[in-house]
């Protein structure tokens, strides 16, 4: 196990779809397996499913503490990881993902659906905001988020967005570079009431 500066928990949003490519469930293994190497811990949707039970399975295979959260709701759906040294059930997602964020150091976001896309899109802004200052890393090999790193340069030109949106942000394909990217000392972002004025006329 090669130990970082400082350990992390580090939470990773991804996939519970069963109908996805194994190339993405690998992939969270991956990930899993290189955070456990690091000597992080990991915080993730505690369900045995796809991408989530991969990245799970194995942190705790390389000798990781893993902690899952998940709704009451979808115990059932999504299957409750028990194998989670913690496992916490929440009433309702705003409050997994709110037990999520305090739990966690940085936040890993792999290939994914409209769920993952709310996780990111919630602590992206929030970082943007200065609301907090962990790393955000999205890691995808293969392309999936491209449409979506082309929609936000398209909002950023159009001054939907600003410049220090990507300031906020990480984006690899490689699992050794998301994490060396988590571990860095993350870019001051200073707030100010001006960037997000309306534009004068």
């Amino acid at each position: 196990m090669v130990t970082s500066p400082k350990p992390l928990a580090v939470c990773v949003f991804c996939s519970s779809s069963g109908t996805i490519d194994r190339r993405y469930v690998d992939l969270a293994a991956q990930a899993g397996a290189e955070l456990a190497r690091r000597g992080h811990s990991l915080v993730s949707g505690g369900a045995q499913v796809s991408c989530m039970g991969a990245v799970a399975r194995a942190a705790r295979a390389g000798g990781a503490r893993t902690v899952g959260v998940i709704p009451e709701g979808l115990v059932s759906v999504e299957i409750s990881d028990e194998d989670n040294d913690e496992l916490i059930v929440t009433p309702d997602m705003r409050t997994r993902k709110g037990e999520m964020d305090r739990r966690s150091d940085a936040f890993l976001v792999l290939p994914g659906g409209i769920g993952t896309l709310e996780e990111l899109f919630e602590v992206w802004t929030a970082r943007v905001l200065a609301m907090h200052a962990k790393p955000v890393v999205i890691l995808d090999p293969t392309g999936v988020y491209d449409p979506l790193r082309e929609l936000m340069r398209g909002l950023t030109e159009q001054g939907f967005a600003r410049a220090k949106i990507w300031d906020a942000i990480g984006w690899t394909d490689s699992v050794p570079e998301a994490f060396d990217l988590l571990e860095r000392s993350q870019p001051r972002i200073e707030f100010s009431p001006e960037d997000y004025a309306e534009t004068q006329l």
